[in-house]
C-alpha cells in the first residue's frame, strides 16, 4: 500500500506533502531531520494521510496536490 500524508509546522506555518509506504517511519525521519526542508520545521504534525493500493495513484495525488500549492 502506498500513502499520501501532508504534515505541518507550527514554526514555519507551512505544510508539506509526501508519499511514502509507512507514514509512521517518514514522519519519525522528517522530526529526526531527514530531508533538506523539513529538517528546518521541526517538530512536524501529521494532519491527513489516505491509503491507495496503487503507487501510481498515490504519486498522481500527490503532485496534484502540489500543484495547487498553498496559500500562505
Amino acid at each position: 500500500m502506498y500513502y499520501v500524508y501532508i504534515i505541518y509546522s507550527s514554526s514555519l506555518n507551512q505544510y508539506y506533502v509526501g508519499g511514502t509506504q509507512d507514514v509512521n517511519m517518514r514522519l519519525e525521519q522528517h522530526n529526526n531531520g531527514k530531508g533538506n526542508f523539513t529538517s528546518k520545521g521541526i517538530p512536524w504534525l501529521l494532519k491527513y494521510e489516505q491509503v491507495y493500493f496503487s503507487r501510481f495513484k498515490a504519486v498522481n495525488v500527490e503532485l496534484k496536490i502540489k500543484k495547487r500549492g498553498a496559500k500562505r
